[in-house]
């Protein structure tokens, strides 16, 4: 094995290395394919690793009949039997915190139920903390852990170097400890969920590899294998990294690469051997590597850098060779050396360790390292959960979540970041390598609120005025695009300085949201996904889809889509342009999000509608400030008077030569306008509208400053105060949600339920005296001692110079004058409820103004 030689040198000797057959656990015999063969199925599952059969283990069990998984060659072939199989309740996203949960709750659970081992240790684990940012992380994760189920800690070195005796402390400055975290055996857990799957009734064959999908007019499925065919209601392709080769044969490329994980098993450590209870397991975050305790030995696994790292980029281009199912790749100590003197110099006593085993296989990865599961949009009745870079501990909480969207309609919880229709045409080959290389090597690289990262862009996505604003501000990646964060000023730090306090465009930022309060400003929208509905149909459909009623022809709504449990899936702006035509408008991130829904409905309904995503054809323009109407009135012949162009009215004119959907409606809050327009043409309008404001003192804003503007309006936002988690009415959202219009419109009847049964839980409005750091979102509210409630979004508010935040509590605590906390890097806040909103918006201010000179009349 290359790389001997130099570990020799540091006194690690190697034997028995792997070369590619290696396995570390004692295979099971091939297990024969169930006898007969069943040619309809209400779903089929394509893929046995631990996820397929978690999803075929959890249909079944909660009552699906005729569930079928097809697997190419046999259970746990590809990532699944190789795995680490390291278990964590610890997730930095919100809700994956709950997958996690779930999985563990039934891996605990699993041995008593089918009567198969496991394999199961639950000895917890440490997260280490050797630097004073990394403790700000801890203290940044705890502060989003108080209103989950599971437990964290951050526990200081003393009580480390208890649990783990082996450390050593010189660097130790805190760790993060989850108890009931620890290991399971993949090849055993995936048996036991077999065994549970066939006992509830589901039918799993192998070898059966897929050869050929057909969509039928019907959206049924013809899955074709070797030994027969089967008629699928849905498919759904669990099939680890032969998941772009599924995707392939319905013409979909899925954003995969396979990348080479290694990791190294010892022998038997006499240290290690003397201890009287399982080491917990250990992340040493610095030094990029998980270490847990494996029989008397150590395991240890590294993340390689980017620039180490190897990407199977071969399969990419040529395939999965047919042949590979339980091979491994060489191994290649070089790539690992400092990252095993990292680990040597933490756990000392793997200097005079013997290397016993090197695992080095193939883990797919998405470009964001997170997994792909859902409905896909674009393709009836075709489901995905690949992309699994964590699948072990992912397992069970997917199948669970799967299954329970799969039967009742919709997801039990929000999960919008494993939407597989985050991606989309823009997301190219030469991008997922580049972003998976990231994402790899940045695996324990400290997670900053507002990070962003770098390769792979730009894309193709870019706004007309990329070229044009790219020097001039930070960038954010939002679905592909490029978007101004904040712009730079004279004399100022113009460095991207992620913190978890403010950081250098605290100023800026502020800056820009004067100008939009005092003057106008300008900010590219590009981003927003775009559709045209029109067609026959397309009231009656619009209808159905959204609590609000259909707006008149000219004017625009805000509406949204529910659930059919009544929860908010959607929020979109409703343009009524001509008869029976509309364009819809959401955020960047729920694009293919929003539009899957609307064709599912559409289709299943049989409606006569065209729909049709013009997304990256238009551009769009905001244009907001007390000035907004003088500058633009400068470029048109229309009338832009209040009394002509009303509020949340839309017209299609022309700013000079340039044709353009105009709607007065802006996300300030303040006058303005969004202007939707060619792509091409953004630069040009662009230019127009800058310089017909010069003597009004014009200039960009960007989104960090456009956030500050909406939550001061108490402008909720999809994915922060409303989303499938929450339902209207609790995010106070009343006024957008219309029970009594005579359409039975999705989630209706469950909304009327609700409202009956009365809330248990209300959105309220905070403010806060901080010191340097604001709130960002999932923070903990804290009421006598008590977890109670969490932030959804938060700012510093630069017009009362103190920060504000929206948050759930119960409704007992919802009241104006409410004293509650909120909990801050570790620090537990005096905050306020105050009524909403802090600064009235325009068209109110206006009502307001009229009303008085009425009055003194």
């Amino acid at each position: 094995c290359r790389g001997c030689g130099s570990v020799t040198a540091l006194s690690l000797s190697l034997r028995n290395s792997t070369a590619r057959k290696s396995s570390t656990r004692t295979e099971n015999p091939r297990s024969p394919a169930q006898a007969g063969w069943k040619d309809r199925a209400e779903t089929v599952i394509i893929g046995g690793g631990c996820v397929g059969v978690s999803l075929a283990y959890h249909l079944a069990k909660a009552g699906m009949r005729d569930v079928v998984l097809l697997e190419k060659s046999e259970l746990t072939a590809g990532s699944t039997w190789h795995a680490a199989g390291l278990t964590t309740y610890f997730h930095p996203g919100i809700n994956l915190k709950k997958i996690h949960y779930d999985s563990i709750k039934l891996y605990e659970k699993l041995e008593e139920e089918t009567g198969q081992v496991v394999g199961f240790h639950q000895p917890g684990s440490i997260r280490i903390a050797t630097t004073p940012v990394r403790v700000d992380e801890f203290k940044y994760q705890m502060t989003r852990t108080g209103w989950h189920a599971t437990e964290q800690y951050i526990i200081e070195p003393e009580k480390i170097q208890e649990m783990f005796p082996l450390l050593n402390m010189n660097k130790v400055l805190a760790g993060l400890y989850n108890p009931g975290d620890g290991h399971i055996d993949p090849y055993s857990l995936t048996m036991a969920l077999a065994a549970g799957a066939r006992k509830y009734g589901a039918v799993l064959k192998f070898p059966a590899p897929v050869t050929s999908l057909k969509l039928r007019s019907d959206g049924t499925w013809d899955v074709e294998t070797p030994q027969g065919a089967v008629r699928a209601n849905r498919i759904v392709n669990a099939a680890g990294f032969w998941a772009r080769e599924v995707g392939k044969m319905i013409g979909l490329e899925h954003p995969l690469i396979p990348v080479q994980h290694q990791y190294v098993i010892t022998s038997t450590i006499p240290e290690v051997k003397a201890l009287k209870r399982e080491l917990p397991v250990l992340r040493d975050l610095e030094g990029s590597y998980y270490l847990r305790q494996e029989r008397d030995g150590l395991l240890f696994g590294p993340y390689e850098s980017q620039e180490k790292m190897k990407v199977q980029d071969s399969w990419v281009t040529h395939g999965v060779p047919p042949g590979f199912g339980k091979e491994l790749f060489e191994s290649d100590l070089d790539r690992i050396m400092n990252h095993v003197e990292a680990a040597m110099e933490m756990v000392p006593v793997l200097k005079t360790a013997d290397i016993i085993n090197i695992v080095n296989g193939p883990i797919t990865y998405s470009p964001d390292i997170l997994p792909m599961v859902g409905p896909h949009q674009g393709v009836r009745n075709y489901w995905v959960a690949i992309g699994f870079g964590y699948g072990i501990i992912h397992a069970g909480g997917v199948g669970k979540y799967l299954s329970e969207w799969i039967l009742q309609g919709e997801p039990p919880f929000d999960l919008i970041e494993l939407d597989p229709n985050r991606y989309g045409k823009w997301t190219t080959t030469q991008y997922t390598e580049a972003k998976a290389r990231e994402s790899y090597g940045f695996n324990n690289i400290v997670g900053y609120p507002k990070e962003e990262r770098f390769a792979g862009r730009p894309t193709q996505r870019v706004s007309g005025l990329y070229e044009t604003l790219r020097s001039k501000c930070s960038m954010g990646f939002h679905a592909g695009w490029e978007q101004p964060h904040w712009f730079y000023k004279s004399a100022q730090d113009a460095e991207y300085r992620p913190s978890f306090r403010r950081t250098n465009w605290f100023e800026p930022v502020g800056i820009e949201y004067k100008q939009v309060m005092q003057k106008v400003g300008v900010i590219d929208l590009t981003p927003f996904g775009k559709f045209t509905i029109k067609g026959q149909d397309s009231i009656t459909l619009l209808d159905y889809l959204f609590a609000n009623v259909i707006p008149k022809v000219g004017f625009t709504n805000i509406s949204h889509m529910l659930t059919p449990k009544g929860r908010v899936y959607a929020e979109l702006t409703v343009s009524h342009q001509s008869p029976g035509e509309f364009l819809l408008i959401t955020g960047s991130g729920s694009e293919l999000h929003d539009l899957r829904w609307i064709e599912e409905v559409a289709v299943k309904g049989g409606y006569n509608v065209e729909i049709t995503n013009r997304t990256d054809e238009l551009g769009v323009l905001g244009v907001a400030g007390p000035c907004a109407r003088k500058v633009l009135q400068k470029l048109t012949s229309e009338d832009l008077s209040d009394d002509v162009f009303k509020f949340l009215q839309t017209k299609s004119l022309k700013v000079a030569n340039i044709p353009v959907t105009a709607i007065r409606i802006s996300y300030t809050g303040e006058l303005g306008w969004e202007l939707y327009h060619k792509r091409e043409d953004s630069a040009a309008l662009y230019d127009l509208i800058m310089n017909a404001g010069q003597e009004d003192g014009i200039d960009n804003f960007g989104t960090y400053a456009l956030n500050v503007l909406r939550l001061e309006k108490a402008f909720r936002a999809w994915g922060s105060e409303m989303n499938c988690d929450t339902n209207p009415l609790e995010a106070g959202l009343d006024y957008f949600v219309k029970l009594n219009k005579p359409a039975d419109f999705i989630g209706k009847q469950a909304l009327q339920q609700i409202k009956a049964k009365g809330l248990k839980r209300r959105l309220v409005y905070l403010t806060l005296a901080t010191d340097d750091v604001d709130p960002e979102g999932n923070e903990s509210i804290w009421y006598k001692g008590k977890v109670v409630g969490n932030t959804t979004s938060g700012v510093y508010s630069y017009s009362i110079q103190k920060s504000l935040a929206f948050a759930y509590v119960p409704v007992e605590l919802s009241e104006v004058g409410q004293q509650v906390e909120v909990e801050l890097l570790g620090k537990n806040y005096p905050a306020t409820i105050i009524q909403e909103p802090l600064v009235l918006t325009e068209p109110a201010r206006n009502r307001l103004q009229k009303n008085s000179r009425k009055d003194k009349a």
